[in-house]
Parts: C-alpha cells; structure tokens; sequence
C-alpha cells in the first residue's frame, strides 16, 4: 500500500529526531522509480505523497530537496532536526542505576510481520491492534523533546528491545537487568505468550519505532505525570548497572536465555 508506505517511510525518520528529543524540521525525499509508460507510477506517487505528506503537515515539516530517477523502487528519506546546544539525548550518556523506560507496547508489528509471513494466523481483532503498529507506526515526537532534562538517554526500538537497549549499553559502556514480565505488551501477545517464537517478537522483533530511556530513580515521579499528561503509556522495565552484558530476568528470578538480539542491517 503506498500510501502507508509514505507514512512509515517518513515516521522512521521522525522516530529517530523523537529518540534524540529534537524538534524535526526539514526532509528532502529521493525515489527511483521502475520505467512504466502506464498511469501506474502516477497513481503510485499520489498515494505516497498522501500518505507522507499528511504525517509531514501534522509534524511541520518541509521537504526542501530530494530527487526523482528511474530504475528499481528505492526511497531515500533524509531528515535534519533541532535541539538546543548540549540538550541533545545521546546513547552514550545512561548512568549506573539508572531506571529503564519504554513507551506504548512492543511486540504488535513483529505479530503483524508473523501474520503476514502465516507463521501465525491473528483475528480481526488482533489485526486491527498490529497491522497499524507495523504500516503506520506512531513517532513519540513530543514525548522525545520532554525527555529533555528528565531521561539521561534513549533510543528508538526499531530493530528489537535488547538490540537497541544493547546500543545505549555499549556507548554507556554499562550493563543492564531488564524484568520480563515488566515489558509492556498488548493482550495479542498474551495469547500467544506459549509460542516458540513469543520471546523473539516481544524482545527482539523490531519496527516498534518506541522510545527506550533511561532515567534516575529521582525522575520517577514526573515521568509518571508526563506520561498522564501526554497519555502515553510509559513502563519502567529495568536497571542500569555496572559492568557489561544484558540479562532478562522472570518473575522468579530466574535469568532467560535468548540468543537472538533483533535485526541486523549487514547479516539479516
């Protein structure tokens, strides 16, 4: 579907602006599109362009460049934000003790992906909950920038929860302990909580384009009220630690094997 496409083409790049709490402001979009002397590369474009364009005008953003050539389909997205000097969130900057934070729900787009590849097979209920997680993925754009000042560093979750958490470990060169049964789900995942694969979709599936962040226990309450406030769920799952590595623990304690982090761009 293009249009969802121009949606998520452009809220990748906004959830990125979202995890360094800048404000996003101007795009330039690059599309190289197959030959095709039919009215399909037009029909195709005006359902992009509505699809990006409406997430652009909701978010103020202008394109101000890009370019268009024919060839195979290829989507060239560049955004370029603001934030005030040395406020920028980094993933480089998370302290020992420091609280773990994730926004909204994980695991929706990796069960949609599951669905559409019939590893499983969801209800119309479940559809309508994950299928919009995977095409039209909300960017936590304001609650990046009200980050500022309270979390010492964050990401987006886009390739998996232990991939990207696994990146503010290495730049902070700290470790962490994240509680399972802390990670917010949706009652989707509940119900197929005992699949083999239940683990990889909520940890490690990706495309959640949610916020991870990491905060000190003294900024716990007014998150709760920003998260009241811009009524966005917002779950402490965990802690930073001292040392290296990354440990799932469950409810008895007991530390989870799993091996598989989330997508990687050069091996996937």
């Amino acid at each position: 579907d293009p249009f969802k496409l121009g949606h998520k083409s452009l809220a990748v790049n906004l959830s990125d602006m979202a995890a360094m709490g800048a404000v996003p402001r101007w795009i330039t979009l690059a599309i190289t599109l197959p030959k095709d002397k039919s009215q399909n590369n037009l029909t195709w474009l005006q359902a992009f362009a509505r699809g990006f364009f409406a997430l652009a005008d909701r978010y103020q953003v202008e394109l101000i460049g890009g370019n268009t050539t024919s060839g195979p389909l290829n989507i060239c997205v560049q955004i370029i934000g603001e934030v005030l000097r040395n406020k920028a969130l980094k993933r480089s900057n998370a302290q020992p003790n420091d609280d773990i934070w994730v926004s909204g729900q994980l695991g929706n787009a990796a069960l949609a992906l599951a669905h559409l590849k019939q590893q499983l097979i969801l209800s119309n209920d479940a559809l309508e909950i994950c299928l919009p997680a995977l095409h039209t993925p909300v960017a936590r754009v304001e609650l990046g920038c009200r980050l500022i000042d309270l979390a010492h560093s964050a990401i987006d979750i886009s390739d998996g929860l232990l991939a990207d958490l696994g990146h503010i470990l290495s730049s902070s060169n700290l470790a962490a302990v994240i509680q399972l049964e802390s990670v917010p789900h949706s009652w989707v995942w509940n119900h197929y909580a005992s699949h083999p694969q239940a683990l990889e979709w909520l940890l490690s599936g990706g495309d959640d384009y949610e916020l991870c962040f990491t905060a000190p226990e003294v900024k716990r309450e007014k998150i709760q009220f920003l998260s009241k406030e811009l009524a966005i769920p917002l779950t402490r799952i965990g802690k930073m630690l001292q040392g290296e590595g990354l440990s799932i623990v469950n409810s008895a304690g007991r530390v989870i094997e799993h091996t598989k982090k989330g997508y990687d761009h050069f091996l996937s």
